[in-house]
């Protein structure tokens, strides 16, 4: 998905040890798995006997760590890292995580995924208490409340047990102490979290299960809603007092665009998921055409399965510039036009003289979408029929997708034939609401949001209905004082 697309809030990562190791180039690698999460900033913590080293900065993972920067990290036999893409709290290395507390009782270090839908009162409650805010993040929100837990409590994951009792909406945590390492999942679990053993010992955890396999571990489980896993010298322990509260809401759009399409979400491979989507296209809106290609990357597989379910033949349709980083500016219209076709350029010798069935995961605003059509008729193609493997954006999210209000979503002030026509392709067709929920029915997942399509939220929502931002929200705080 290109320019002015949905993106996913972060993903975290974990490594403890028995032994003194190079921990900082594991977690390298497994941020470096899960840069897909998160291009905005990125941070590693070590921790060495009980002293935590911590670099964080923004920019992709290749940008902020170099070899001199992982040195200077050191050894330890624990750490934590974290890539960023922000949705609560402004953008640059003040929100960069992970978040590193010291306080009476030792040092925290915290990495988050996921949003709270009461990290404004939350917030607003400790600064009464008398905490001091360093970030616009809800991430600091949770790292307050564990170290205020932690201050009564008899350990660190008892803190975190308490904390769940407070905070409310999407959080898979990654935690260390100067002892443990602690995986925490909300009772819903929107955001997914998994674990596995590496050789020799050792366990890591991760948002997917692609960032475990590039660092050699093997895949052991999901992390179950509600779950709290603590990792130390004596092993692994799972505490479940949380787990069956509620109803599961896997989101749903993890499987659509969010994940890779290597991991294994809640036992369900992302693959085919993708697949099922084109499959389920080309049984809801069938065309007559000679190709079907898809947009890079995550139209590519569902594009392979309205291939096979069609009987209408695969092709490349555009090759991707891989160079291109989080750098690349458009600071205009003609820049912008130019720059769709740097990023994406389509291959004329598939499309020319042909009717193209297009697959690509959504559509936002519309108007890269538009630019998509006009290139491949420019490279010749004589019909572009859309297909989008997901339903239509309706409605905020307040989990971690950064749709924060129906202001900007085009398909809540234009028909799917108005949709069409603004982007130039002779048809459109959606998944329908139904369809995206059976997406991952051979998964584990005991049910998934779809609340950005179907409007039907699991959780309570923030008492103002456009998807709230810290810096905005002091803002009219101060105004008002």
């Amino acid at each position: 998905m290109p320019d002015n697309a949905v993106h996913e809030e972060c993903g975290v990562f974990g490594v403890f040890l028995n032994r003194t190791a190079d921990v900082a180039g594991t977690v390298y690698y497994g941020l470096y798995a899960l840069q897909h999460r998160g291009q905005e900033s990125c941070g590693i913590v070590v921790n060495d006997d009980g002293l935590f080293r911590l670099h964080c900065d923004v920019g992709l993972v290749s940008e902020v760590f170099h070899s001199e920067t992982l040195a200077k990290l050191g050894r330890g036999n624990m750490a934590v890292g974290h890539v960023r893409y922000g949705t609560t709290g402004g953008t640059g290395r003040l929100n960069a995580q992970p978040i590193v507390v010291n306080h009476v009782k030792g040092s925290t270090a915290l990495a988050h995924n996921g949003n709270l839908v009461n990290s404004w009162e939350l917030r607003r409650t400790l600064e009464l208490q008398g905490s001091i805010f360093h970030t616009t993040s809800d991430t600091e929100v949770i790292s307050y409340i564990i170290t205020r837990e932690r201050l009564t409590s008899g350990s660190i994951e008892e803190a975190v047990e308490r904390t769940m009792n407070h905070i409310k909406g999407a959080y898979s945590l990654v935690i260390m102490s100067p002892s443990k390492l602690i995986a925490a999942r909300d009772e819903r679990g929107f955001r997914p979290l998994c674990y596995g053993e590496l050789p020799g010992g050792g366990w890591v955890v991760a948002s997917e299960s692609c960032a475990l396999d590039a660092v050699g571990a093997r895949f052991v489980r999901d992390v179950d809603p509600g779950e709290i896993i603590v990792f130390d010298k004596n092993g692994v322990r799972s505490i479940r007092s949380h787990c069956g509260k509620q109803q599961q809401s896997m989101c749903v759009f993890e499987y659509i665009y969010f994940a890779r399409p290597d991991s294994v979400l809640d036992g369900c491979s992302v693959h085919a998921a993708r697949l099922r989507a084109g499959e389920f296209l080309a049984h809801s809106h069938p065309v007559d055409a000679d190709i079907v290609v898809g947009v890079p990357d995550s139209g590519l597989d569902a594009a392979s399965g309205y291939s096979k379910a069609s009987g209408i033949p695969y092709g490349l349709g555009f090759l991707k510039n891989k160079y291109i980083g989080r750098t690349f500016i458009a600071p205009d219209q003609a820049d912008r036009e130019i720059s769709v076709r740097i990023k994406l350029n389509p291959i004329s010798s598939t499309v020319k003289g042909k009717r193209v069935v297009l697959v690509d995961d959504s559509i936002v605003r519309g108007t890269t979408s538009e630019r998509i059509v006009r290139l491949l008729r420019d490279a010749g193609a004589t019909e572009v029929h859309m297909r989008i493997s997901a339903p239509p954006f309706m409605n905020p999210c307040y989990y971690g997708t950064d749709i924060d209000s129906r202001e900007n979503l085009i398909a809540c002030h234009h028909s799917i034939d108005e949709i069409a026509q603004i982007i130039g392709a002779d048809s459109l067709g959606y998944l329908s609401v139904e369809q995206a929920r059976q997406l991952a029915a051979d998964s584990h997942c005991g049910g998934f949001c779809t609340a950005c399509f179907s409007g039907e939220y699991p959780t309570e929502t923030p008492k103002k209905r456009q998807k709230y931002r810290f810096e905005t929200k002091i803002s009219e705080r101060e105004d008002a004082e």
